[in-house]
């Protein structure tokens, strides 16, 4: 759940624009059949089995048209539903339900099935010391959201943007001209308590990445012999990191090389909807 700050200054200004990008100057369909305001009532049903995340942000796409408007929720974020399930209700004006209804809920399905799917790889993870990452291949617009998603499905996230973090993947080290360089020039320019992370793709460039400091090297589209190789090299003087590639299908077999983190991008791009849908509206 977002914090009332994160919720104000950073999550409304992207739901506003995608009310905004629904509603370009009125809701025709509905004021076509609703003139007047009508209070009413409407079901949230689960249509699919999975893991449901976005209710605050569901309910906020309903407040921030008319703050009058109350969700009544019978799960939380990360618990397990059901199909045919009715997870909640929404009261209000009939013309604010109707408006707000695509909008809340694509928001409530994407970010469930990202939840859903990040729990279902989290899973296969329980008992190692590996933790699950995510990464910046997000949605754009939507990062905040889908980072979020992550965490309750049982992921960590991986930095939140570019302002982040020092990550010097490939095209940094070609423009310094080296690793060690590229390592020298972020600690020099870098706040402190940044720490450094370097993209490496052959064991030649874990071993420059460590002589040269680097906080945590990422094992980049290496086979399962250069991996178990780097992590020989790396001997605990910094995290290990693997990507590229990453799914639920070959996690389990990453995560015996015995790296320290797994980010996967596949959270994020990969992960389908959870079906849910808004019924029975009435007025009452």
């Amino acid at each position: 759940m977002f914090d009332q700050v994160t919720l104000g200054l950073n999550v409304d200004p992207f739901i506003l624009s995608a009310l905004k990008e629904d509603i370009t100057s009125e809701d025709v369909s509905t004021n076509s059949v609703m003139p007047t305001p009508t209070p009413g009532v409407v079901d949230l049903i689960c249509k699919q089995d999975g893991i449901i995340c976005g209710l605050q942000v569901f309910e906020r796409v309903f407040t921030l048209l008319d703050p009058s408007t109350k969700a009544e929720f019978y799960v939380k974020d990360g618990d397990h539903v059901e199909n045919k399930q009715l997870i909640g209700k929404v009261y209000g004006d009939i013309r604010v339900l109707l408006c707000g209804e695509r909008t809340a809920l694509n928001y409530l399905q994407r970010m469930s099935g990202i939840a859903t799917y990040t729990h279902s790889v989290a899973e296969l993870l329980k008992g190692s010391k590996t933790k699950l990452l995510d990464t910046r291949k997000t949605t754009p617009n939507m990062r905040i959201f889908e980072k979020y998603a992550v965490r309750v499905g049982g992921g960590f996230n991986h930095r939140y943007n570019l302002s982040d973090g020092v990550l010097l993947k490939d095209n940094h080290i070609s423009a310094a001209g080296s690793v060690k360089r590229a390592v020298e020039m972020a600690k020099e320019y870098a706040p402190f308590v940044r720490r450094i992370e370097v993209e490496a793709e052959t064991p030649e460039m874990v071993r420059e990445a460590c002589e040269a400091g680097a906080d945590i090297i990422m094992l980049d589209n290496m086979s399962d012999d250069q991996i178990r190789q780097a992590v020989e090299i790396i001997g605990g003087r910094a995290k290990t990191e693997c990507s590229g590639n990453v799914t639920r299908e070959n996690i389990l077999r990453l995560a015996s090389l015995g790296v320290d983190y797994i980010s996967s991008g596949a959270l994020t791009h990969s992960a389908g909807i959870l079906d849910l849908s808004m019924k029975n509206l009435r007025a009452v």
